[in-house]
Formats: structure tokens, C-alpha cells, sequence
């Protein structure tokens, strides 16, 4: 039933949730992010969406005029399990900068939207990176927190993965607020920082250390080089993201972690090699006995090479899942064909910067021009900072 216009708003004031206190300040350095009024077209595309590639044979308008009284009486809806699930895969599938989507269709959608507190999003944030690594066999998954009311800041996830290394440069600010939340670090290398959680309720950042059993480390050696082992090299199994809201109907879900596994360029020529990162690769050279002033060759590269082999054969024998850059790229431009062939091609956006990987030349990733679309098609997955 609907309602007509003045006892609409007055059921609508009654259960709309007051928003949690946020102090000025935060909002004006635009530390904290309010979700929008949901907007009806919103609700309906997405909805249209849904049953025309889930159910083509049903008509949605039932389903519409549910989720629209649903809005006029509270402000927002809800939205249900299988909704849920396809919102989080075809967000995944619109990643303009992940070259790893062609297995959108796998992703497993854990939904703990009942979970509001900080200790409960951490447990199962925790409990997520367990599941999806699963020994080494990982599994793509996303496990989806509460949206954010319309004019409230959702729950979140300060870091911007799962875990991340202390001594790492690009984490310092992750490092600072952990401090200044009371963490302290043990000063050992590869210390992994807690999980910074702020449930939007008004109650102050959450922190928490990272349990043992939540994460697999991989040595990192090479079978023609066992001096690369006395580096101390490692690095995570899992690169599950945490600084991602998603963004579908109308709704905003704040807090969503996600991943799949690692594409080996990401930990070996990124993460390990980048000079504004933890730049191993002069002491690599060095053991190589490489000339850093030569002319004819540039050590950077043999280093690399080492490097990325040693990622991959240490993950690999470890039991730990990781694709090479050029099956993941082939992988790629197979997925776009396909989108092609569904009737999606005007959907298609790739950040050329993001899917061709560092070592790039060879991948035929490097030679395909991709349409870069400025507004991501919906659903979709949005960094938040």
C-alpha cells in the first residue's frame, strides 16, 4: 500500500535511524564520507538490471513497486540475497582497473549485513581472509558489511588491504593512525598491522591485531639462487581489499572486502621493487654482481626478472595459488571477447595503466587499446581515499 504524502513523512521520521555524531572537522577534511538520499531511478535500473540478465523471464515491476514503498516509508530498502550476490559479482565484473575479472562468475558473496559492531566486522573480516585462502587454494570472495543509512557514514575499513606490512612506506599513514589508536609494533620485520575498524555508530576506531591462523606467509627463494632466501623476503597469500565501498540500486556498502589471488608482477616488480616501496632490487643486483653504471645493460631489469621468477616458483611451491602476468593478460582479453559476444561491449572499461602489468612489453595485453569510461558502469566498486 502506498502512502499519501503526510503519513509517509511522518512513518518515514519514525523509523529513520538517527545517524551516529560526526564531529565537523572530520566531515570538512572529508575523512568521513555520508552515503546520498537513495534515489528511486537508482532503485529501478538496478533492479531492471537484475531480472533482465538473472531471471529475463520475469517481470521486475512487482519486485520495483516493493522496493520503492520500501523507500518512501524508511528511506532505503533492502536488498535481498541473490540481488546481493549479483550486485557483487557484476561490480567486480566493471572493475576498470583489475585484470583478474574474468572470474567474476566465481566470486563467493558472504553477507553479514546483520554484523554493526567493530569487534564482529573485524572477526569476520579475519574470518574471510581464512576462507578465502583456504590453505593456498584461494577462492575469490567478498564479504559484505551493512550499507550506510542515506546522510550517515557506513561502517569502514581504515586499511587498505587486509594486511599490510608495518615497515612497508606506502602504509605509514595506516601506521601513524594505528599508533595513535593505541597499536604498538613489536619492531620485528614484516610486522602486519591491525585492522583499523570504525563501525559508523559514533563509537571511535576499533583496533585489531591480526590472528596467526588468518594469514599464510610465502618465503620467498629461487631454486638457481639460494643466496635470494638469506634476503628474509616474504610476502601474503591473500590481497583482499578493504578500501572499496560498492555502490548499487542506490546503496552504498561502505565496508565490502574483496579479492581473488596475486598476479606475481603485483608482489615481485610493485610491492618488493618499487623504489617508494621496499626497493630490494640494488641488493639483488649487488648479490648479482651486476655494474649499476654500466651502459649495455640495465641491472634494474635482470634484478626484476630474478625477482618475479623467484615470486613465482616460491608461491607455486608452497601450494599457494598465483598467476603469471602473461596467462593472466591472455586470460583478460578472452574476458573482454566474451563480454563482446553477451551484448556488454558498450559496458567495457579498462585503465590501460592498471591491467597492462610492469613487465608489459611481451603480454599482449600491451598492444589492445581499451575504451576508459570516466563514470564506471553500475554496480560498480569505488575507492574511497
Amino acid at each position: 500500500m502506498v502512502l499519501h504524502g503526510e503519513i509517509r513523512s511522518a512513518v518515514k521520521e519514525i523509523l529513520t535511524v538517527a545517524c551516529p555524531v560526526v564531529h565537523p572537522a572530520a566531515l570538512e577534511q572529508g575523512s568521513v564520507e555520508v552515503a546520498p538520499e537513495v534515489d528511486p531511478a537508482a532503485v529501478s535500473v538496478f533492479l531492471e538490471q537484475f531480472y533482465a540478465e538473472v531471471a529475463p523471464g520475469v517481470d521486475p515491476v512487482m519486485r520495483v513497486r516493493q522496493a520503492l514503498n520500501q523507500v518512501a516509508l524508511t528511506g532505503t530498502y533492502t536488498h535481498t540475497q541473490d540481488e546481493l550476490t549479483w550486485a557483487a559479482r557484476v561490480a567486480w565484473r566493471n572493475a576498470d582497473r583489475c585484470v583478474g575479472r574474468a572470474g567474476w562468475g566465481s566470486l563467493v558473496v558472504r553477507d553479514r549485513r546483520t554484523v554493526t559492531s567493530s569487534a564482529g566486522i573485524a572477526a569476520e573480516t579475519f574470518e574471510h581472509a581464512r576462507w578465502s585462502t583456504n590453505d593456498g587454494r584461494i577462492r575469490p570472495a567478498m564479504t559484505v558489511f551493512a550499507p550506510a543509512r542515506p546522510g550517515c557514514p557506513g561502517p569502514r575499513i581504515r586499511n587498505e588491504q587486509i594486511f599490510r606490512y608495518a615497515d612497508d612506506p606506502m602504509n605509514q599513514n595506516t601506521r601513524d593512525a594505528a599508533q595513535r589508536a593505541g597499536w604498538v609494533p613489536s619492531g620485528r620485520r614484516w610486522d602486519l598491522l591491525p585492522l583499523l575498524v570504525d563501525a559508523g555508530d559514533g563509537a571511535g576506531l576499533g583496533v585489531f591485531s591480526v590472528p596467526a591462523n588468518s594469514v599464510l606467509e610465502v618465503p620467498i627463494g629461487h631454486p638457481d639462487h639460494p643466496w635470494l632466501a638469506e634476503f628474509g623476503l616474504r610476502w601474503y597469500a591473500l590481497p583482499a581489499i578493504t578500501s572499496m565501498r560498492m555502490e548499487v540500486g542506490g546503496l552504498w556498502y561502505s565496508a565490502a572486502p574483496f579479492g581473488g589471488w596475486y598476479m606475481e608482477t603485483e608482489i615481485a616488480t610493485r610491492n618488493l621493487a618499487d623504489t617508494k616501496r621496499l626497493n630490494v632490487l640494488p641488493a639483488i643486483a649487488q648479490a648479482l654482481g651486476l655494474d649499476p653504471v654500466s651502459p649495455w645493460i640495465d641491472w634494474r631489469d635482470r634484478a626484476a626478472v630474478l625477482l618475479n621468477e623467484a615470486v613465482l616458483w616460491s608461491f607455486r611451491t608452497h601450494g599457494v595459488k598465483v598467476s603469471a602476468h602473461r596467462m593472466e593478460t591472455e586470460r583478460f582479453l578472452a574476458f573482454i571477447a566474451r563480454e563482446r559476444q553477451a551484448g556488454r561491449g558498450h559496458l567495457e572499461s579498462a585503465d590501460w595503466s592498471w591491467v597492462v602489468p610492469p613487465s608489459a612489453c611481451p603480454t599482449p595485453a600491451y598492444h589492445h587499446y581499451y575504451r576508459s569510461e570516466p563514470e564506471q558502469p553500475l554496480p560498480r566498486l569505488v575507492r574511497d581515499r
